[in-house]
């Protein structure tokens, strides 16, 4: 065999491996009978709040509010995240946390009363904004320096009532 030959297949076979080695990682779905917050240990519902993370060994930990997920990262440090998944508010798809476009207001109602919701794009965070008639609008980057407070008086844990209270009454408000 041609020594040209023998490096090239060496070349191929070593690029395949790396690339078989390399770790994937996805958004993996809710289960609302046996998923737990692993911050505050209350159940994980299905919905536009859930977030989950994945560790670089492949343990996928899932939160009810992006608030659980910072303060395990505060906790934990980032090193080791493969990847950080919130979800649209709107549509409910996985988003990468980087990628999102996020709305804070402390009258927004989350599970955890953090006040903070998730977009897929900068338009629908504005659109969001624009129909309760409250919030900044922030990126991933922007979170890093939040103060992180929780409104207990905006403490949602039964599932109902997303969204901002005065807007409630308004046409499609917590229909989400």
């Amino acid at each position: 065999m041609n020594k040209r030959w023998i490096i090239a297949i060496m070349l191929l076979l070593g690029t395949v491996m790396l690339t078989a080695c390399g770790q994937k990682y996805a958004a993996v779905p809710i289960n609302e009978d046996v998923d737990i917050c692993v911050i505050c240990n209350m159940q994980v519902k299905d919905d536009a709040f859930a977030t989950q993370l994945t560790t670089k060994d492949g343990k996928n930990l899932k939160f009810d509010d992006l608030g659980c997920m910072n303060q395990w990262k505060k906790e934990n440090g980032t090193d080791n995240i493969g990847m950080d998944y919130v979800r649209d508010y709107n549509d409910k798809k996985w988003i990468e946390f980087n990628k999102a476009t996020y709305v804070y207001d402390a009258s927004l109602r989350t599970p955890m009363a953090y006040g903070i919701v998730n977009f897929k794009d900068k338009a629908s965070a504005e659109a969001f904004v624009e129909e309760q008639g409250v919030g900044k609008i922030m990126t991933a980057e922007d979170l890093a320096s939040h103060d992180w407070t929780q409104n207990m008086d905006k403490m949602n844990m039964d599932g109902e009532g997303h969204g901002h209270d005065e807007g409630e009454s308004k046409e499609g408000s917590g229909s989400h």
